[in-house]
């Protein structure tokens, strides 16, 4: 029987080994890249030398966002080689911009490609594990929903979504089970799913993984080209989803209602920095960090102390933990090192360790996806567990959102905008909205007392996210809607808004 120490022990236990992990992969790391030009600015070879190498390298380097690296990327991308990592780079990333107003540029190398390939297949064999998801899956074929692999070349390197970008380097051995085919995925986005749709019932479909909203496309796509209500009508071997970019509870139940037999999702954290983390058991709440595959990671305390109002570090050396030092149920924003040449870089996302003894953790927002006009801290995750619970209570299928601040005369707003397919009286969601986010969050419960006077829920159809989306040429894999909107994509999502009547 096991103890409550003895948890704690095995807890312990394996935070010591992910420690080890991890020393030997900022070892690596700076072992390889020590004569490029950052890190002889950055004293990677004395951090090396140094008794602790840890301490060296983060005294050394400061934290960087991405327009901080960009100055360094962009002159890799100019054909120079050994600038953040040694050799040239041949890929980028285009992210999809959610939290800033342009494209980024995320150079990814070939150990990166060879990490995710062999992060990817650790997740494929942690599913063998579960005895409730039949050997058989592995029979058939996966259906893996990235953006074009028809990458744009400019004379030195390829750009492109990093789903594209993954998916055009599938390995021969996993050819024969990879669908779509070669010359589908090179396709324009509509032009996809359109050919997958009357390809469909060729295909013996048994795993498929993607945005959890393209996925939807992609089965009403199918359905309606067949005439079926349900995607085992045509895929009747379907038993694993793969999903990550959002949250999955606004679209489980649209997912879910394509379904006549079970369905097991697994989530996984890859982002165009790289695969952090994977959910390697079916019942598990978080995703195990992935702590030994070309990835040093560092936790800062996503605090008042360390982040303004407008989620902006406040230092450029702030105070950092290591995998050996976080704590369960606390929030943290991730600094991240790896083998694409970046160093101490603040992806944007916050994160939450559900459990230390299996090192696993949830997604729970961005460091700019926040809402705080008065001190209420509104995270992503709080929006996210709230819509999903007022929908399931209302029977809608709220498959996007999106929520803004609004100053008044007197104290403050939240403006939420609601996808729904069915009529809602829109003040009763918002009372049902807001006594949910109290209930989750004391800080919003108590400025729902004093200067955030009014919750606002205007619901709108749920094509319209999509169609919003795509007067932006924003379409594919990796695209996913903006839960927070400020400054400059609040005024054109207004103006949008406005040009369809609304």
């Amino acid at each position: 029987m096991f103890t409550f120490n003895k948890i704690a022990a095995i807890a312990l236990s394996k935070q010591r080994r992910a420690v080890t992990s991890q020393k030997k992969v900022l070892r690596k790391l700076l072992t390889t890249a020590f004569a490029t030009e950052f890190g002889v600015k950055y004293g990677f070879f004395d951090a090396l030398g140094s008794d602790d190498m840890v301490a060296a390298f983060q005294n050394n380097v400061p934290a960087h966002t991405y327009n901080d690296m960009a100055v360094w990327w962009d002159e890799a991308r100019r054909d120079i080689n050994n600038v953040t990592w040694k050799g040239p780079v041949k890929y980028y990333a285009l992210s999809s911009g959610t939290s800033e107003g342009s494209s980024k540029y995320i150079p990814v190398t070939k150990q990166m490609l060879k990490a995710i390939t062999k992060s990817s297949a650790k997740q494929y064999f942690s599913i063998l594990k579960e005895k409730a998801v039949p050997v058989s899956v592995f029979n058939g074929s996966s259906l893996m929903m990235g953006s074009s692999t028809n990458l744009q070349y400019y004379g030195t390197h390829y750009q492109g979504d990093l789903s594209g970008i993954i998916t055009a380097q599938v390995p021969m051995w996993f050819e024969a089970f990879a669908k779509p085919g070669v010359e589908v995925r090179r396709l324009a986005w509509k032009e996809k799913i359109q050919t997958i749709a009357e390809q469909a019932r060729d295909w013996d479909v048994t795993m498929i993984g993607g945005i959890p909203a393209w996925i939807c496309m992609v089965f009403e796509a199918v359905t309606k080209q067949y005439g079926v209500k349900s995607i085992h009508e045509v895929w009747p071997n379907l038993k694993v989803y793969f999903h990550g970019g959002v949250a999955i509870g606004p679209y489980r139940t649209t997912l879910e209602s394509y379904f006549n037999q079970e369905v097991f999702f697994f989530e996984t954290y890859l982002a165009s920095e790289g695969f952090f983390a994977y959910q390697s058991r079916l019942r598990a709440d978080g995703m195990k960090l992935i702590v030994n595959n070309g990835i040093f990671y560092e936790f800062i305390p996503f605090t008042e102390d360390n982040f303004d109002e407008e989620g902006n570090l406040r230092s450029r050396h702030p105070k950092t933990l290591t995998i050996g030092e976080v704590k369960e149920k606390e929030e943290y924003a991730m600094l991240i090192s790896t083998c694409s040449g970046a160093w101490r870089y603040l992806i944007g996302d916050t994160i939450r360790f559900e459990s230390l003894k299996y090192l696993e953790i949830v997604i729970t927002g961005r460091t700019k996806h926040f809402l705080s006009l008065c001190g209420e801290h509104l995270s992503v995750d709080n929006m996210t567990h709230a819509i999903d619970a007022v929908s399931v209570e209302f029977g809608v299928r709220s498959l996007e959102f999106c929520v803004a601040g609004v100053k008044l005369d007197e104290g403050f707003a939240h403006q939420w905008y609601v996808g729904t397919d069915v009529e809602v009286d829109a003040g009763k969601f918002a009372a049902a909205l807001d006594q949910k986010l109290k209930e989750l969050n004391d800080d919003y419960k108590t400025e729902r007392d004093f200067a955030l006077k009014e919750i606002r829920v205007k619901l709108l159809p749920n094509e319209l996210f999509v169609k919003y989306l795509e007067t932006h040429g924003k379409q594919g894999g990796q695209v996913k809607f903006p839960r927070v909107l400020k400054d400059n994509k609040l005024r054109d999502w207004d103006l949008f808004l406005g040009q369809n009547g609304l």
